[in-house]
């Protein structure tokens, strides 16, 4: 990898179920067993992705089945009536669609999904037009790394950047994820700079330090 972060294209799934605008409501549920996943994307044209289908989409339909005569409706739940009533893709969807580009960072996707609240993500070129999707499963897929790709990648990027020249060898040594960094070095203020560079590599669980500075000399002050 040498020290280049994971990208969305490089988990992400290829080969995407999808629906235009027209679909009906038991061709998406038809889908959505079919392959396994919780969502769709909605797209027109040659491909570009107007929005996504979901299960939660769905849900409404019988959620209020038989519901509209016998009780009021909140306010505030008057977008989930609408959908009990809508038959379609085009009418279902949540749109506009929050999708990610290839290129993007793992961490950049985790974020995006974490603060729209989203299991899934269509990835999408500069036009608009699907690539593929992403899931949360498929970003957890860095954790997958070997101990020992780790391990080199924290040598050559973070030890031989910031301690250049220690006092004595630095040991690195992962397993399961977690970094354990021991030896002597020169300038024990880089330990903080050190731990978050090393957090940033991915596949790193978690970093743990055994690092000391010179001796001091007897009367220095």
């Amino acid at each position: 990898m040498d020290g280049t972060p994971h990208i969305v294209s490089d988990v992400m799934t290829h080969t995407v179920a999808a629906v235009g605008r027209g679909a009906g409501f038991k061709e998406i549920v038809r889908l959505l067993e079919q392959w396994k996943v919780s969502a769709l994307p909605v797209l027109e044209g040659e491909g570009r992705v107007v929005g996504v289908v979901s299960q939660a989409d769905l849900l409404p339909k019988e959620e209020f089945r038989g519901a509209e005569a016998d009780r009021p409706v909140r306010f505030g739940r008057l977008a989930d009536l609408a959908k009990a009533r809508a038959v379609t893709a085009g009418e279902l969807m949540t749109s506009p669609a929050v999708t990610v580009h290839a290129d993007a960072t793992i961490a950049e996707a985790a974020r995006t999904m974490a603060h729209a609240g989203v299991k899934r993500l269509p990835v999408v070129d500069d036009h608009g037009m699907l690539q593929g999707i992403v899931s949360r499963a498929d970003l957890l897929k860095v954790f997958l790394r070997a101990d020992q790709e780790i391990a080199d990648e924290v040598r050559r990027e973070v030890v031989a950047y910031l301690f250049p020249a220690p006092l004595s060898p630095i040991h690195v040594a992962v397993r399961d994820g977690v970094v354990r960094i021991t030896g002597r070095v020169r300038d024990t203020a880089l330990i903080p700079v050190a731990a978050r560079m090393v957090r940033a590599v991915e596949g790193v669980v978690d970093v743990e330090f055994d690092v000391t500075g010179p001796r001091r000399t007897p009367g220095a002050y």
